[in-house]
């Protein structure tokens, strides 16, 4: 590059860095969306989150691509689909070493970008010819301190010494609300209030309302008043110092809540996460929820037009800054989502739009019962014991369904808890039909598949124990590897 073309990009970057908002990304580890007081739960303490949604935009129809930590996390950075990240559509395997992530570029432009708490994420080996990706952040934390193993106890200290001459881009990423639960050991009534009780938790239908199960719920809705806090210290800082008005926090979750029959569903429990967006300078009619669809794999082009930074052609997501101008802005007609490999042998996918969700299933014939922390879970084996005594209700028989419905059809408003299967019933057929036409486009211009040695079970399915394998016992081969799924960026329909 010559010099003058040279001097011409620094000038462009530090005139966007000027102009355009510091953004924080605050995701919590393993929250349902409804598991929010501004998503109607009246139970769960999140007052700090409450007045950021009443006064920002709350999304109601925000689909992660993933509900697995990893993964989920994976294509938020790359805004890819998980099979297009290369190996990281499975749990705790790399991102593709060709790929960006986008606080690099942020970094690239002039940003100050730094991760604390829950990483996560890694890169691949670079193929022969392949430089490694330059690092994304300029600081990477555990931000953790004696008393606090949640992620986030230098979350305030991370703002108050970062450059002042730059703006900045943080990735804050809490431990709360992961298994085992750490915030009953270390609670601080003081910070957080009492915590929460028992009887005045919400047990949803598919667990069973019992002793044990409310206990498990009233411990995750303490990891969640907590994360709620340390969101209400950061938002503090910013106001102290002047900053508030003019930086983008987004508030969100990897997946749904580590119980049964949410997280690594595909369903609205484990792949609908709370999102809340607060920017008093860039949100218009503030206060107004949207019913807009957004995926998670579209913050990343989002974040980068509005700090005026080239979207990359590896991106699939689109930005939803329409969407912070005009909550009625419908920049996304479809939402799609997978399930792949997360301790047990899955292969599942779906598309919303137009108010329902399809599923389709290629391993109709193991159960979706959850990943090894919840199966491990009190609550899990509370419903075992229902189970063996023969006295499942509907909803919690969904838990143990096997073989399951290879297609799945639900209308997500008048079944929020998508109980009714609607893929037989001939009033829906024609929605059925442009569904499985959409996802059968996605498949193929994806790049997607389902390998017949797909990676197997490494986790009991009863108890949730680690089996005696090595890694090479039940590896096998990730979703659209066949096809080189990791080196094609079309989106497919979006």
């Amino acid at each position: 590059m010559s010099l003058p073309r040279l001097l011409a990009c620094l000038l462009l970057c530090i005139s966007n860095a000027a102009a355009a908002p510091n953004v924080i990304l605050f995701i919590a580890d393993d929250v349902s969306y409804d598991d929010l007081g501004c998503y109607g739960n009246t139970a769960a303490r999140t007052p700090n989150i409450d007045k950021l949604a009443a006064k920002g935009r709350r999304f109601d129809e925000a689909i992660l691509v993933a509900s697995s930590c990893s993964p989920s996390r994976s294509s938020v950075i790359t805004g890819r689909y998980p099979h297009n990240n290369g190996r990281a559509s499975e749990l705790h395997q790399p991102i593709a070493a060709h790929l960006p992530w986008f606080p690099r570029l942020l970094r690239d432009a002039g940003w100050y970008t730094a991760l604390v708490g829950k990483h996560h994420m890694t890169s691949d080996t670079p193929a022969a010819g392949e430089q490694p990706q330059p690092e994304p952040f300029n600081l990477v934390d555990a931000g953790n301190e004696p008393g606090n193993k949640g992620g986030h106890a230098t979350w305030v200290k991370t703002v108050q010494q970062r450059p002042k001459d730059k703006p900045f881009f943080f990735w804050f990423a809490s431990l709360d609300a992961h298994r085992a639960w750490d915030a009953d050991k270390d609670w601080k009534a003081d910070l957080y209030g009492p915590k929460h009780d028992p009887a005045k938790v919400i047990v949803p239908p598919y667990l069973n309302d019992d002793a044990a199960t409310r206990d498990d719920l009233a411990s995750y809705y303490n990891e969640i008043t907590r994360w709620d806090y340390f969101i209400g210290l950061v938002v503090a800082e910013l106001e102290k110092e002047g900053t508030l008005d003019n930086t983008l926090i987004m508030i969100m979750a990897d997946n749904g809540r580590p119980f049964p029959r949410a997280k690594t569903r595909l369903h609205d429990s484990g792949m609908k996460t709370p999102f809340i967006a607060h920017w008093p300078k860039g949100i218009a009619k503030a206060g107004t929820p949207t019913q807009s669809l957004i995926s998670s794999i579209d913050i990343a082009p989002t974040v980068l037009s509005l700090a005026g930074v080239a979207v990359p052609p590896t991106m699939q997501g689109l930005s939803f800054a329409p969407v912070l101008a005009d909550p009625a802005a419908t920049p996304r007609k479809y939402a799609f989502s997978e399930h792949n490999w997360h301790d047990y042998e899955a292969h599942g996918r779906s598309v919303r739009s137009e108010g329902f969700l399809y599923i389709v299933n290629s391993r109709p014939d193991l159960a979706w019962q959850g990943p090894a922390d919840s199966v491990h879970s009190p609550s899990f084996q509370s419903l075992r014991a229902v189970r063996d005594a023969g006295k499942l209700t509907p909803a919690q028989a969904d838990v143990f369904l096997s073989p399951r419905p290879t297609v799945e059809l639900y209308r997500t408003d008048a079944d929020p808890l998508q109980l009714h299967n609607l893929a037989d019933d001939a009033n829906y057929a024609s929605v059925k039909a442009r569904l499985a036409k959409a996802m059968t486009e996605w498949t193929t211009a994806t790049g997607d598949s389902a390998p017949a040695n797909l990676s197997k079970d490494s986790f009991d399915r009863e108890t949730g124990n680690k089996l005696k394998l090595k890694e090479a016992d039940y590896r096998g081969t990730p979703a659209g590897r066949d096809k080189d799924a990791a080196h094609i960026n079309a989106p497919g329909p979006r």
